[in-house]
C-alpha cells in the first residue's frame, strides 16, 4: 500500500507514450532452443545428408552433432523429423482443403436457396396476415 502512495501520478499521456513503447518491442533472441525447433532450422540439411545421394544414417548425422554440443539421439532426430513432417502435410491439406470447402458451401448455399423457393411455391395461401398482397397473387398464382 505504502509504493503506491509514493508512485507518480500516471496521466493518458504517460499510458499512449507506454503503449507505443510496448509496441515497437521485437522479440527476444533467445540463447536456449527447445530440440524441435533446433531440428526444424536444420531440418533440410538433415534431410539431405540423410538421402539416397549422400546416404548418412540418422546415428551419423547425431554424432556431427554431438561434436558441436548439440545432444540428440539419432532416433530422435529421426522422430522429430517425421513429426515435422506430419505437422507440414496437416498445414497443405487444411489450407487446400479450405479452398475448395468454400466453393462447395456456394453449392449448398444455391442448393438451399433452390429448396427454399420450392418450398414457397408449395405453401398454401392459408396465413394471409403476415403475406403482402404481391406475395399473396404471387402464391395464387404459382399453384393454378
Amino acid at each position: 500500500m505504502s509504493e503506491h502512495q509514493n508512485s507518480e501520478i500516471i496521466t493518458k499521456q504517460k499510458i499512449d507514450k507506454a503503449i507505443n513503447l510496448l509496441k515497437e518491442q521485437k522479440p527476444k533472441e533467445r540463447e536456449d532452443v527447445s530440440d524441435r525447433d533446433a531440428v526444424r532450422q536444420m531440418r533440410r540439411y538433415i534431410e539431405k545428408l540423410t538421402s539416397d545421394k549422400y546416404g548418412y544414417s540418422y546415428d551419423e548425422v547425431s554424432e556431427m552433432l554431438k561434436d558441436l554440443g548439440i545432444n540428440l539421439s539419432g532416433s530422435r532426430i529421426k522422430y522429430l523429423i517425421g513429426e515435422l513432417k506430419k505437422s507440414s502435410r496437416r498445414r497443405h491439406q487444411a489450407s487446400s482443403n479450405s479452398d475448395s470447402s468454400t466453393s462447395e458451401n456456394k453449392t449448398t448455399e444455391n442448393q438451399q436457396a433452390v429448396v427454399d423457393s420450392s418450398e414457397t411455391e408449395e405453401t398454401p395461401v392459408n396465413n394471409r396476415k403476415s403475406k403482402s398482397k404481391k406475395q399473396l397473387l404471387a402464391a395464387q398464382a404459382a399453384t393454378t
